[in-house]
């Protein structure tokens, strides 16, 4: 049986120096890393295609990863294969598009004062944040306000102005710019290994 595997998942970046552009934000993400300064919620904000979700996932990594927390994860530890793989779990993938309502949440809420199993931090990668109703993000507000201190949280989101204020002031904010073209062509080139 053939698999198929959608382009933007077969070649998304596995650490920081893979991501093109966004400088800004790893630069950010690294020091923070680098100097034992993380923080509980960061909100990544920007156009469609800019590598929030690469960003997250590969902060995600060097968080846990067995080697660190380090500025780049090594991908090769356990922790860090079975974060690639989408296995781990302690790094929780929630699509808010689909799960908007507040009982999706609580479930959030009620398993976050469980200790992470295998890794070193339990991170919560809330794709789509925005499309959370009013309700759900209060419920979450609290959690994101006093969370354990092994509990990250990493909203990802085209419009940052639809969260609530209350959220928004309580993340760090790392809005990513869209990709200049010669980078994208760069990238392309490197990937599929055209002179």
């Amino acid at each position: 049986m053939l698999s198929y595997q959608a382009f933007y998942r077969a070649y998304r970046p596995q650490s920081f120096a893979e991501m093109s552009g966004q400088t800004h934000i790893k630069q950010t993400l690294q020091n923070a890393l680098l100097y034992n300064k993380t923080t509980h919620a960061y909100l990544f904000s920007g156009p469609r295609g800019t590598g929030k979700t690469s960003a997250a996932k590969i902060f995600a990594k060097a968080l846990n990863c067995e080697n660190g927390p380090a500025k780049e994860p090594c991908n090769e530890c356990e922790t860090c294969k079975s974060i690639t793989e989408g296995s781990n779990t302690d790094v929780i993938e929630f699509d808010a598009a689909s799960n908007s309502r507040v009982e999706e949440i609580r479930d959030i809420i009620e398993k976050v004062r469980f200790a992470p199993s295998n890794a070193r931090f339990k991170v919560y990668i809330i794709d789509e944040a925005e499309k959370m109703t009013v309700q759900a993000q209060n419920a979450l507000l609290k959690t994101i306000e006093e969370p354990p201190e092994y509990a990250v949280f990493l909203l990802l989101t085209e419009n940052a102005e639809m969260l609530l204020p209350t959220i928004n002031s309580r993340c760090v904010m790392l809005k990513l710019r869209n990709i200049k073209d010669k980078l994208i062509k760069k990238y392309l080139m490197e990937s599929l290994k055209v002179p």
